[in-house]
Formats: C-alpha cells, sequence, structure tokens
C-alpha cells in the first residue's frame, strides 16, 4: 500500500485524529462550508472537486487502512478513533456517510460566495466532514485558483484582442502550458494543468489530458506542437547552428502545419536575421507557419525588437483596425518571465508600436501552475452549523484580531437575487430561489459527472 496517497485515513492533519472527542455531547450533525474570503481576483472560476471525488472518495476505506492508520496515529501521540471507522467499514462497505453539495463546476462566482457544503448522514458520524476538511480544501483551492488566474490571463489577452485585431479565432491558443517541470508533482500537473484547460486549448503538460480524459470525459482537449529546445539547437554545435535550424524546418514544417523554433541560444538577432534572409524562402513557400521564440532578456524588450525585425524581413499588412499583422507563415510565442503583469506589458507595448495582439501567443510556466496558494484568493473551510440533541445551531468565528476571518453561520445555500447576482444565504431564507448548490455526492456515490466540454461552456469569456 501506497501509505501517503491510498489511505483516506492518514489523508488529513495530525491533530484531526483527536477532534472526535472535542465536540459537545449530544453532537449528531456537522455542516461546514467552502469559500474564497477574498485575494487577488474579483472573479473566480471553481473548478477540481469532480477530479477528487472520483480519485479518492468513490473508493471505500478497508480493515488493511485501518489497521496502518492506527499503527501510524497512536506511536505519532494521537487518539485513534478505531470504532467509528470500523463501523463505517461494516455499515458502509467503506464508503464515507457524508453528502457534498457545491455550485457547478467552471461556474464564475465571487469572493464571498459559498462554494460548497458538506454534512456527514450519519448521527454517529459527526466528526467526519471536519476530519475530511485537509483534502476537501486542497481539492477546492488549487484548481479554482489556477482556473481563476488562467481565466484573468485571457480576459485581458482577449481585450487586447478586441482593440487590435479583426477577430478572437485564435484566443483558445494564446496561453500555453509550459509549467509542467516547475509543479511538485505528476498529481499538481495533472491538477493545475487541467484547471488551466478550463480556459485554452494549449499546453505541454500531458497529465492535464490524461486527468481530463480520466475524470472529465474529453477525448482530446488541448493540442501542441513540434519544438526546439536549446539542448536540439545548441548539440550542433555553435559554428552549425543554421544546421540546427535547417533541420527544424525540413522535419516539420509543412502545409498547415506549425513548429516552435527556440532562437536565442547564441545571438538572438542573428538568428532572426537568418529567418529573414537564407530560410525567408523556405519558409514563406511552405505553407506552414515557423514560430519564433525568442528566450532570455527583458520580455518587453525583445518582443517588441522581435517583431520590428521580422516586419523587416517578412512585411507586414494592416487589418480592418489599423494594426500590422505578420503573414501567416510567422508568428512569436514568448515563453521566458510570462505572468499576468509582463502578458499585459508586452500587449501594450505592442499596441502603441502599431502590432496586432495576433502576431503573438504566450508560454506561461511555473507562474501559472505553482506560484499560487491557498491565500491567494484566502480560502477557507469552516464549520457553520451543528445539530446538538436534535436542534440545529449556528455556529461561527469572530476574532477580535481580525474581522476578514469572520466566518458564515447556519447551513448556507447559493442564489441569484433579484440584481442577478451571487448571493450566499441560509437555508431557511431560501424562498422561492434555486439552490445553486446542487448535490454532487452521498454515502460514496458519485451524483454529478460534468463533462469537461461543459465546465468550458460556463467558464467562457
Amino acid at each position: 500500500m501506497n501509505t501517503l496517497f491510498d489511505n483516506l485515513i492518514l489523508n488529513t492533519d495530525s491533530y484531526k485524529a483527536s477532534h472526535y472527542r472535542q465536540y459537545p455531547q449530544g453532537t449528531q450533525f456537522m455542516s461546514y462550508y467552502i469559500e474564497s474570503r477574498g485575494g487577488d481576483y474579483d472573479e473566480l472560476v471553481f473548478f477540481g472537486l469532480q477530479l477528487f471525488l472520483k480519485q479518492y472518495l468513490l473508493k471505500p476505506i478497508t480493515a488493511k487502512m485501518i489497521d496502518e492508520a492506527e499503527s501510524i496515529l497512536v506511536p505519532h501521540g494521537l487518539p485513534f478513533n478505531r470504532a467509528d471507522w470500523e463501523y463505517i467499514l461494516r455499515t458502509y462497505d467503506g464508503f464515507l456517510p457524508i453528502a457534498i453539495e457545491a455550485m457547478p463546476e467552471g461556474m464564475i462566482t465571487q469572493p464571498g460566495q459559498v462554494m460548497a457544503q458538506i454534512v456527514n448522514t450519519d448521527s454517529r458520524c459527526f466528526w467526519l466532514p471536519g476530519y475530511l476538511e485537509t483534502m476537501l480544501l486542497r481539492a477546492a483551492w488549487y484548481g479554482t485558483t489556477v482556473a481563476t488566474r488562467s481565466r484573468t490571463c485571457k480576459q485581458l489577452i482577449a481585450k487586447y484582442l478586441l482593440e487590435t485585431a479583426d477577430d478572437l479565432s485564435g484566443l483558445d491558443f494564446k496561453l500555453h502550458d509550459f509549467g509542467a517541470r516547475g509543479v511538485s508533482s505528476q498529481e499538481s500537473a495533472a491538477i493545475s494543468g487541467l484547471a488551466h484547460l478550463v480556459n485554452f486549448k494549449g499546453t505541454d503538460t500531458l497529465a492535464a489530458i490524461i486527468a481530463a480524459q480520466r475524470y472529465y470525459h474529453a477525448e482530446m482537449p488541448a493540442y501542441s506542437i513540434p519544438a526546439a529546445e536549446h539542448s536540439t539547437i545548441t548539440s550542433w554545435g555553435r559554428e552549425n547552428e543554421d544546421q540546427a535550424y535547417e533541420n527544424m524546418l525540413q522535419q516539420f514544417l509543412a502545409p498547415r502545419k506549425m513548429v516552435a523554433v527556440v532562437s536565442d541560444s547564441y545571438n538572438l538577432w542573428q538568428t532572426l536575421e537568418s529567418w529573414g534572409t537564407r530560410f525567408k524562402a523556405q519558409i514563406e513557400g511552405s505553407g506552414g507557419t515557423l514560430v519564433v521564440r525568442p528566450d532570455s532578456g527583458n520580455p518587453v524588450e525583445v518582443v517588441l525588437k522581435t517583431l520590428q525585425m521580422l516586419e523587416q524581413y517578412f512585411g507586414c499588412t494592416v487589418n480592418k483596425k489599423g494594426y500590422k499583422v505578420l503573414p501567416p507563415c510567422i508568428r512569436v510565442i514568448q515563453g521566458d518571465g510570462v505572468s499576468l503583469q509582463s502578458i499585459g506589458q508586452i500587449l501594450e507595448t505592442t499596441k502603441k508600436h502599431g502590432y496586432s495582439a495576433d502576431n503573438l501567443a504566450f508560454g506561461m510556466g511555473a507562474e501559472l501552475l505553482q506560484k499560487v496558494n491557498r491565500d491567494t484568493l484566502k480560502f477557507a473551510m469552516k464549520a457553520s452549523s451543528v445539530q446538538i440533541n436534535g436542534v440545529w445551531q449556528d455556529v461561527f468565528k469572530d476574532p477580535i484580531t481580525d474581522p476578514g476571518k469572520q466566518s458564515k453561520r447556519g447551513r448556507l445555500a447559493l442564489i441569484s437575487n433579484a440584481q442577478d447576482k451571487l448571493a450566499t444565504v441560509s437555508i431557511d431564507q431560501l424562498g422561492s430561489h434555486r439552490n445553486l448548490l446542487q448535490p454532487v455526492f452521498r454515502n460514496g456515490k458519485l451524483l454529478v459527472d460534468d463533462t469537461f466540454e461543459m465546465i468550458r461552456e460556463r467558464a467562457a469569456v
């Protein structure tokens, strides 16, 4: 057994093992909710829960897992609730007696709104929702945060395409995921890479493709193209650099095909000259597209000069909005130093110099998939209601030292109000409103099984 990943009982924080002894006498049910309390973005994309449910909660615990958990937790210094875990194994065949309801994945929401709500379905297991906080919160914050950052980048790129391009036809391929090597694990790559694909269709993170197919019924959700790296250029030797480029063109450049070639191994400006002189006729006559990748220096300055030099060699046409567009045989991708901020700076600078955003695509790595954490969107999972001796009571925290950490109270619902804005209300205030939180899981059964295309449609820019 792989202790780190296969044993659900150990997929928690150590201190959670002691909590079953800490609730009031007569506690029967505990209701928790998940929300973003604020952070870097005003619009959020909820994503990742279905992946987690399929990977972890559709598998039962076993007697072997119970034994292993006890053998670790007790020497670790904690009590172990063996009786209740054996009760779950005996009564529910090892599946967890909890109910989860959540907003639809891909739905656009705002900070401060409930995203999901969790309650136990068996009064003996009142301690279970809180025990699952570690894994549930992780499932919610990571995918949601990456999907939100990716969508914010898409909104920014769309803005410049609307201003400088004839249409938005290339938008889905304007931000390519380069981040697989910059994340902490293959599972991280799968979750975060898939979150990016909610918004875009270009990736080199194969784990995301696998996850889309395994957990969201996707066929082929994203694409890549042949591309050089520095080693496939420098291995030819500096004196044979042009031979390396010629090989790339011969191997991959063909009608309706694209190839990306990193061009700064030695002297970017000299390479651009080679593209525009020695290889110009081959590129123009190929019927395909060479994507030039500068990969060092100040991104704003380097991209602008690259466009200017390519215009000098290949020319430009002027589109309906008055901006310059390189011929279809040549484009540029910037994959170094790319962030939401630098994308904006690059597109604003190139716009001021008369270039359409159509000329450019971006590749983003760890900035997209890894440089996020739970506090990026201030995620929290908190108890909001408890039933003790048959009576529901509100539960909340309200620390005098940080009012921003005040939690919600009561059993909650999510509605669209008269202003067509989302609002979190008590279930008692639901009235004629439709609760946008939908049951997604109960006692080991998945109740909603969305396709990836459904999620993309909800998140569309």
